[in-house]
């Protein structure tokens, strides 16, 4: 049974309703009825931190999703997923995937800059002092794109820009 039509109890399902009126609203497809639902629980069992499930659901979503735009929100999601368990370059894998359907997804830019910094600090740490700076500049460049997509967010990354001497261009 989808995890969207459990009777789990809670307080407050008005979300998972408001999210199901356009679905019987709008004319879809029973495939686009489906992808949804998948998508849906995918995000549930993903809020729980049942990765496993929420993985299981996003992938059943990509298979049946043929939009582009909706497609770049499950990839991202996975991509939280795998950055959640520290696998940050399949993360990024996905963060680019997303950005291939959806160059307009600032939250994508912005997870991928965030990695650069610490593997930039980490290079440094085991000595290496040509390296650093490649990862800082990679940093940089994500956190622009996104800032330019959504200026008012990611304040601490406009900061680090300052800081870093890098909010040029």
């Amino acid at each position: 049974m989808p995890r969207s039509q459990r009777n789990d109890n809670s307080i407050d399902k008005t979300p998972t309703i408001v999210a199901d009126i356009p679905l019987r609203v709008i004319p879809t497809t029973r495939r686009e009825k489906e992808a949804s639902t998948h998508y849906r629980d995918g995000m549930s069992a993903q809020s729980e931190g049942e990765y496993a499930e929420a993985l299981q659901n996003y992938y059943e979503a990509m298979r049946l999703e043929i939009d582009p735009y909706d497609r770049s929100y499950i990839l991202y999601n996975i991509g939280l997923i795998h950055t959640s368990n520290g696998e940050h370059t399949r993360a990024l894998e996905y963060y680019f995937q997303a950005l291939e359907r959806n160059p307009s997804l600032p939250q994508a830019f912005n997870n991928m800059a965030v990695t650069y910094p610490d593997r930039g600090e980490q290079a440094i740490q085991q000595g290496d002092l040509e390296t650093p700076e490649a990862w800082f500049d990679k940093a940089a460049d994500y956190w622009k794109q996104a800032i330019s997509l959504a200026p008012s967010n990611y304040i601490e990354a406009q900061n680090w820009l300052k800081i870093a001497g890098r909010l040029k261009d």
